[in-house]
């Protein structure tokens, strides 16, 4: 509201030109529809400073870089990548030898780009809504919350279960698989029932090396667990409350159903069901909630080789801090990773964030920019935490802005 005034009376004095300086856009995240007729407050706010009279914005990493389609005038969405990089290159020892991961599916194109200009490898981790069978970590039930089974050829019924990995992996069972033909497409068995056989060009250590690049864990209530820990009662039969009475959370009811359960649940104050089913949104730390309120057990992958390795999890924004513990703590109890940095552009850092992502043992150090303000208490609580000065961007922006020189240089990896 303060940035609104001021360009109005800026207006209002007749400016030549009003540019708007945003190191960190608010309401980034909430770019689209997250639920049904849900606001999609980062358009409002780009209407609101068209509106008032601003002329040009400047703002750094947006959430979404499609939001530049949000503003009716030029936006210029510049890099913090080239300041990580150069801390990298000159703070961590043994850089060439570590692996860029992504926590979430939705910030692998920001993981590969610094994973490009390091020249390092990348990784991602997912996380499942929830955990179908509790006996194994390995499968996944059913529709109906019995395990999934298969039919042969010969219509022999198998209890062959597969489960959906990130970027075009398939399991089944124990091996980890490429889709598409090759070693590593799937092969049916024989009519014994016994494993095809390849010769010794069949690309078995290859399938090996996949299977173990790919690693499961098991995360109960937001914590790590070993896989025989027993599993929590609500994650058996979970269901939520409506006004039409409980309803399984497995069980997806059809569009026009769904339609009424959500209009009845708004009116009474419960929790929609539909926002359950739909799944968690790659980059919505909020859903995580949901998750550890309803659904107390769901599983969390990690895809790439990181043991013994030092690890960058990297994303745009540090709010909330459990996703961020959950991937350390699978990198390193499960990956075998040797160090990990958290590394983000726009340290929010909600309530007590901090002092929990600094309690984590799993994490050496957090690392972010100076783009939102962070308090010298807050800086003094830990000694995990680095913040980069991104000043010299930005006054250069302006500088550039004001001559009306290009801007163009700015987005080049030239800060070494």
């Amino acid at each position: 509201m303060e940035l609104l005034i001021m360009i109005s009376a800026c207006k209002g004095g007749s400016a030549n030109k009003i540019t708007a300086v945003l190191p960190y856009f608010p309401y980034s995240r909430q770019s689209k529809q997250k639920s049904h007729r849900g606001a999609i407050t980062a358009r409002m706010l780009a209407n609101l400073l068209s509106v008032a009279g601003v002329h040009h914005i400047v703002t750094v990493d947006l959430h979404a870089a499609q939001m530049q389609g949000f503003f009716g005038r030029p936006v210029d969405d510049l890099h913090a990548e080239p300041f990580i990089a150069r801390w990298i290159r000159h703070n961590v020892p043994d850089w060439r030898e570590a692996v860029v991961v992504s926590k979430n599916a939705g910030g692998t194109k920001r993981v590969t780009s610094l994973a490009d200009v390091l020249k390092l490898n990348f990784g991602i981790v997912t996380m499942d809504r929830r955990r179908g069978n509790p006996a194994s970590s390995m499968a996944l039930d059913g529709p109906n919350g019995s395990t999934a089974n298969y039919h042969d050829q010969g219509g022999r019924v198998t209890d062959r279960a597969t489960v959906a990995s990130p970027v075009g992996f398939e399991r089944t069972n124990d091996v980890a698989q490429v889709n598409g033909s090759g070693a590593g497409s799937h092969a049916e068995a024989g009519p014994d029932g016994s494993a095809p056989d390849h010769g010794e060009d069949s690309g078995d250590d290859s399938a090996d090396g996949r299977a173990r690049n790919v690693v499961r864990g098991r995360l109960v209530h937001g914590q790590l667990v070993d896989d025989d820990f027993p599993s929590p009662p609500n994650s058996l039969s979970a269901s939520v409350t409506t006004a039409a009475g409980e309803i399984p959370v497995e069980q997806t009811p059809d569009a026009m159903t769904a339609s009424m359960l959500s209009s009845s649940s708004r009116l009474s104050g419960v929790v929609d069901p539909v926002a359950l089913d739909a799944g968690v949104s790659s980059d919505d730390d909020e859903a995580e909630e949901i998750l550890e309120s309803f659904v107390s057990e769901h599983m969390i992958t990690v895809v790439g080789n990181v043991r013994d390795k030092t690890v960058f999890i990297v994303d745009d924004i540090i709010d909330k801090p459990r996703s961020w513990i959950a991937a350390a703590e699978t990198v390193v109890k499960r990956g075998g990773a040797r160090r990990v940095y958290c590394i983000a552009t726009h340290g929010l850092f909600g309530s007590h964030s901090l002092e929990e992502l600094a309690k984590c043992d799993c994490i050496d150090q957090i690392v972010v920019t100076n783009s939102c303000p962070i308090s010298i208490e807050d800086q003094r609580l830990t000694k995990k935490l680095v913040v980069l000065d991104i000043s010299i961007l930005l006054s250069e922006a302006i500088r550039r802005n004001h001559y009306g020189e290009s801007l163009s240089q700015l987005y080049d990896q030239y800060y070494e």
